[in-house]
């Protein structure tokens, strides 16, 4: 039986599977890997992408969340490329915020390549706030749910590079080849020798090269914190320390 889920200590949501690995693998593995509960939100199965299919990814992203080590992993099912910032929508993700609870929100960007994803974006940000209103009623299982928000929202970086320096570097050096490991359970979508099918449309993920791509982009976040991997993100609002001890923990490591 697994154990009881609200309360968790982080939620990472992306548009579709293999968001989140891409963009902030290394990070979910970091918090698994110190016992934090996570849970990881899809919102489309990525039925339009040019390979694999929907039941594939969602089968490829279970691997991913077992790799990843996180406590749950859920797909709202919504359709593919048409993700639209609707009041569905938002009651949707205001039902799994209520329903998880979580202390911080991790999400797409909000300025992206791909709509679904600047749309993902516009539907955590307006259902936190409405996640905290007492008028909006919604149920989990025949059960009222309790109003819930909370500020700590954090976007991780994409195909676009972020409009500004980034407000969080997160080292990924220890678990950067979990991260890894995990995008290769998308072997429909990433170049994965002797899994990936060597006849299939070219995408640009599907590019031998595009694995070497995404290891010098943490290379060249982690030369700007002195790891050797690192994973970039934004902050919606200011992020607060109740000490600066916090900060002093970073310098013992680079100290070692």
């Amino acid at each position: 039986m697994k154990p009881e889920l609200t309360n968790i200590d982080v939620l990472f949501a992306g548009a579709h599977p293999d968001d989140i690995e891409l963009s902030a693998g290394g990070t979910v593995a970091n918090l698994t890997l110190e016992g934090k509960k996570v849970v990881i939100v899809d919102f489309t199965r990525g039925e339009l992408g040019t390979r694999g299919s929907g039941a594939t990814r969602i089968k490829e992203s279970q691997e991913a969340a077992n790799i990843l080590g996180v406590h749950e992993r859920i797909n709202l099912r919504l359709p593919d490329g048409y993700i639209k910032a609707d009041d569905e929508s938002i009651l949707k993700a205001i039902r799994f915020i209520r329903k998880y609870r979580p202390k911080i929100v991790v999400m797409n960007p909000e300025y992206e390549r791909h709509p679904d994803h600047e749309a993902v974006h516009k539907i955590i940000r307006s259902a936190m706030f409405k996640s905290g209103l007492i008028r909006i009623i919604t149920k989990d299982n025949g059960k009222k749910q309790e109003p819930f928000r909370t500020r700590t929202m954090l976007s991780y970086q994409q195909a676009y590079s972020f409009h500004k320096n980034p407000d969080l570097i997160v080292d990924i050096s220890d678990t950067f080849e979990i991260k890894m490991n995990a995008i290769k359970a998308y072997s429909s979508q990433v170049y994965v020798a002797g899994k990936s099918d060597p006849n299939g449309p070219v995408t640009r993920l599907s590019r031998p090269e595009f694995l070497e791509e995404l290891k010098s982009r943490a290379i060249y976040f982690g030369t700007l914190i002195g790891c050797r991997y690192a994973e970039p993100f934004l902050s919606i609002e200011l992020v607060g320390l109740k000490s600066l001890s916090a900060m002093l923990l970073k310098e013992k490591k680079l100290t070692k």
